[in-house]
This record gives structure tokens, C-alpha cells and sequence, in this order.
């Protein structure tokens, strides 16, 4: 597809903008259904469960709800497909066009993937248009290229042997997503998981179904056969638990929670000792030090990397470590700054930070804070309900927060709070500053701020997490790996690496 010039993507931009997206949500009839087999089913047990939006809480659909016999169902359908042959033995060059051509189908339904995204998450309209869609379309074309650019190996032998060290799919994957990105790491799991020939059995989380459901229509559409890429909408407890015990799933991937996560482990153990790779989430750090130069580029760079998507992320720069030097002059900034980031309706393009996901979450949010506060720490700015006219009586938008002086013993400052919170701890001294920061049992990611760019790179080596940007924040692309250490979990996602995690490295002896 040729790249579009600029003047077309701004005239996109300026149409998507002025889409009447409320009336278009009002008018939405989404699919519902299980995708197994290459077909939409209803649930064996006729099961379903309410999607509710974040929004205004209202329900978007009622959406079937996997039992174990259909887990098993899509499974024994993957299976089926694998052992088959028709997706893992095609031609490298035939499966490449097909993931090509699902690229192409997500970016010609950008609209409705975007409002089915927005209304299950509460995510602003412009960010699933222009950040969510096309990035889980670049990573599936990604991968797609990738698969007739992967080379096996020839190693060293006498002369009367050869050994070829190649890779091999696993079988059937289980990839569990999460709701604060669900087109984005989907796509993470799912494109490299398809690339190197693999079936795929895909549990949405039940806050966020649609999308997928959208894109299993999609890659039938391309033309991914029966059964390599299944769709089982439901709950933890049931669908998840169904899909990671399951003897006939050879690799799960997940991301979410650690105490989900380390269920999944758990099922693997108590199964068929099937391989796992989790991302578990973080309590990522801000490191700015004496010398951090442009404190207004700290600003910018500190507020966007804890507010964006209203603080949902994981890798979510929600810890400000900050040398006692700078922090009056910077904190004054980041709350100047945070001012600016109005609260409002999803589908209104102007909004820059929605809901969090239900009021539940906004509770234990808030309760957060106040702890926080008992803790010692103050409150600066934030800490409340901000419903806008569409929702008047919700209690999940939140103004963004800044709490200052948190004790790094507070639970604030070591629980993944998953909202607009940053927390602002001061230091003396560089050798602090990194102690401070690697205090955590996460290790996703972190940064670190100095105009000394010798002091700023060693620093970042003594930084314990997957990704430390110096003198940025979440600056990223698909060909670069993302995964943590510690309680973030193991694996990566994202770039050639992410090929480890679906694949076998099989050596082929051949005697002369």
C-alpha cells in the first residue's frame, strides 16, 4: 500500500473528526458470537454476559460466554488445523500475503474497530483512530514480512555430517489479552504467533470482546483457514482457566496481572507442563536528576507518560524520582501542566483522557490516595470524580493526581495503582535516586533524565527493568523487544524476539 502523503492524512484526520461518533455508537450492532472453526457460534450453554461501556455505563451487547466445552471445542478446532497442515506447512510466501491482506482489512475497518474499542474501554475516540488501529495493523504487517526473512541455521560439523538448526512452530497458542490495549497487544501475540505458523485459541478480557470478535471476521475475510485463529470471549475464573489447563494448548501468553499470571503458570504445572510467557505489569520510575537540563521537556514527557489512557498502562511512568534539587520547580510544572489534561466523553474528539474502566477500579483508585495521604504524603492536585454530561452520575472519571513526598514504604508507591496517579518521591544524591528506583518488585520499565549523557547512560545500566529511555518517556517501535524483569514477568513481546516465545529450535542431523 503506498504511504499516503500528508495533506491525505490530515484531511483523514479532520473527517474522522467530524464523525458523529455518539450516533454511530447509538446504531452499533456489533458481533457477539464465539468465532471457532471459522464460524460465529453461540455459546454450547447458551450463555452470555453484559458488556458494559465505561462511558455511561450502558450496555453495548450481550456477548456469548465460553464454557469449558467450548474452550475445548476451539482448541480441538485448532489443533485440528495444525495437525492438518493447511496454515503451518503452507508456502512462506502465501501465508505473508495472507497476513498482508489482514492488515489491509484492519485498516479499511479502522472506524469500527476504533468505536467498538472506544466504547469498551473508555479510551477518546482519536487515540484508538490514530494510535490503537494502526499500531495492531503495523504489527501484523510487520510480521508478515518477517516470514519469508527468517533463516534457519547450518552448524559447524566434520565433514561427514550436516546439522541444520531450524525453527518450528509450537502448535496451539493460548493468548490471553487484557483490556487496557486490546487491538495492540492482540495484535502482539497473535501476528508473530500467525507469522511462524501456529493455530491461536484468543480469550479477550470480558471488559473488551468486541475487537476481537472484529478481527476474527477479518482474518476469515483474508483468508486465514478454519480454525488457525479462534475467539472465546468469557471470564478468568471459567474461559482463562479452561484455555491454561488445557492439555492440548502448547504455549499460553499472557498479559495482565501478577496474580493472574502466576495462575496461568500455575495451570501449566498442573496440565501438560506447557511452556508460558507472561507481562505482568509495572511500577515504572522517572528518575530525574540534578542536571535533567529542560525541566518543561520533563514536564511534558513525566505527564503523558502517567496519564496517558487515564493511567491504564503498564508501563506507565507513575513513580516520580526526582533529585531535591529540581523537584519544587518541576513538580510546579508537571501540575501547571496537568491542568491541561481535560477529563470528558470517549467519543468526543476534543477529550484527552476518558474513564477508567468501571467504577470499581475508580474506587480503588481513590482509596489509593487517601491511604497515600495517611501515609504522609499531599495531595497536590487531582484526587476526584470529574463526570462529564454523558455519564453525570459516574464516579470512573477521575481527575489526573499528583501526589507529592510519597514514602517509598506507602503502598502507593509499590502497588500497580492503574490510574492517573503519579506519585512524587525526592532524593539526595545519584546513588539514592537509583536505589529509590529499583525499590520495587516490578521491573517493566523506567528513565532516566540528565544533560550529562556519559552520567545518564550509566545510570541507566544500574536501572533493573526491560526498557530505561534516557531523556524520554515511552518512545517505541515494533522492531524493538518490551518485557520486564522481576515480578513483570518473563518473555517479550514486539520485534524478532518475540519469535522465541512461539516457536521450537529443532536440530536436523543428516550423517554422509
Amino acid at each position: 500500500m503506498p504511504a499516503m502523503t500528508q495533506e491525505l492524512v490530515e484531511r483523514s484526520v479532520t473527517e474522522l473528526a467530524d464523525i458523529d461518533w455518539a450516533a454511530r455508537a447509538a446504531a452499533l450492532r456489533p458481533e457477539t458470537e464465539l468465532f471457532i472453526d471459522g464460524k460465529f457460534v453461540a455459546a454450547r450453554s447458551g450463555a452470555r454476559f453484559a458488556d458494559h461501556s465505561p462511558r455511561d455505563g450502558r450496555v453495548v451487547a450481550e456477548v456469548a460466554f465460553a464454557g469449558e466445552a467450548d474452550v475445548d471445542a476451539a482448541v480441538l478446532a485448532a489443533r485440528r488445523a495444525f495437525d492438518k497442515g493447511g496454515w503451518r506447512a503452507a508456502e512462506p510466501a502465501w501465508r505473508k500475503h495472507v497476513l498482508l491482506r489482514f492488515a489491509e482489512l484492519i485498516e479499511a475497518h479502522r472506524e469500527e474497530l476504533a468505536l467498538v474499542e472506544t466504547l469498551d474501554v473508555g479510551k477518546p475516540i482519536r487515540e484508538s483512530l490514530t494510535v490503537d488501529v494502526p499500531a495492531c495493523a503495523q504489527a501484523v504487517r510487520w510480521y508478515a514480512e518477517l516470514i519469508d526473512k527468517t533463516y534457519g541455521e547450518v552448524a559447524p560439523t566434520g565433514p561427514d555430517a550436516i546439522a541444520t538448526i531450524s525453527r518450528e512452530p509450537l502448535g496451539v497458542v493460548g493468548a490471553v489479552v487484557p483490556w487496557n490495549y486490546p487491538l495492540i497487544i492482540t495484535a502482539w501475540k497473535i501476528a508473530p504467533a500467525l507469522a511462524t505458523g501456529n493455530s491461536v485459541v484468543l480469550k479477550p478480557a470480558e471488559q473488551s470482546p468486541l475487537s476481537a470478535l472484529v478481527l476474527a471476521r477479518l482474518a476469515a475475510e483474508a483468508g486465514i483457514p478454519d480454525g488457525v485463529f479462534n475467539v472465546i470471549p468469557g471470564d478468568g475464573p471459567v474461559t482463562g482457566a479452561a484455555l491454561g489447563r488445557h492439555g492440548d494448548v502448547d504455549k499460553l501468553a499472557f498479559t495482565g496481572s501478577v496474580e493472574v499470571g502466576r495462575a496461568f503458570q500455575r495451570y501449566a504445572g498442573e496440565s501438560n507442563g506447557k511452556s508460558v510467557s507472561v507481562e505482568l505489569g509495572g511500577k515504572s520510575p522517572q528518575l530525574v536528576l540534578a542536571d535533567a537540563g529542560d525541566l518543561d521537556a520533563v514536564a511534558e514527557a513525566v505527564t503523558w507518560g502517567v496519564y496517558y489512557n487515564a493511567g491504564q498502562t503498564c508501563h506507565a511512568g507513575t513513580r516520580l524520582v526526582v533529585d531535591e534539587s529540581v523537584r519544587e520547580p518541576l513538580v510546579e510544572r508537571i501540575i501547571a501542566r496537568t491542568a491541561e489534561f481535560t477529563v470528558g466523553d470517549p467519543l468526543r474528539w476534543d477529550t484527552v483522557l476518558g474513564p477508567v474502566i468501571d467504577e470499581a477500579a475508580a474506587r480503588r483508585i481513590r482509596e489509593h490516595i487517601v491511604e497515600a495521604e495517611s501515609d504522609g504524603a499531599r495531595l497536590a492536585t487531582g484526587g476526584r470524580p470529574v463526570p462529564p454530561a454523558t455519564a453525570e452520575a459516574a464516579t470512573n472519571y477521575l481527575a489526573p493526581t499528583v501526589l507529592d513526598d510519597v514514602p517509598n514504604s506507602s503502598r502507593a508507591a509499590r502497588a500497580e495503582i492503574f490510574g492517573p496517579v503519579l506519585c512524587v518521591q525526592p532524593f539526595r544524591g545519584t546513588e539514592t535516586g537509583v536505589r529509590i528506583a529499583n525499590d520495587t518488585p516490578y521491573g517493566l520499565a523506567a528513565s532516566v533524565w540528565s544533560a550529562d549523557i556519559s552520567q545518564a547512560h550509566r545510570v541507566a545500566g544500574m536501572l533493573r527493568a526491560g526498557t530505561v529511555w534516557i531523556n524520554t518517556y515511552d518512545a517505541s517501535a515494533i522492531t524493538t523487544p518490551f518485557g520486564g524483569f522481576k515480578d513483570s514477568g518473563h518473555g517479550r513481546d514486539r520485534s524478532r524476539h518475540a519469535l522465541d516465545n512461539y516457536t521450537a529450535v529443532k536440530t536436523t542431523w543428516l550423517a554422509l
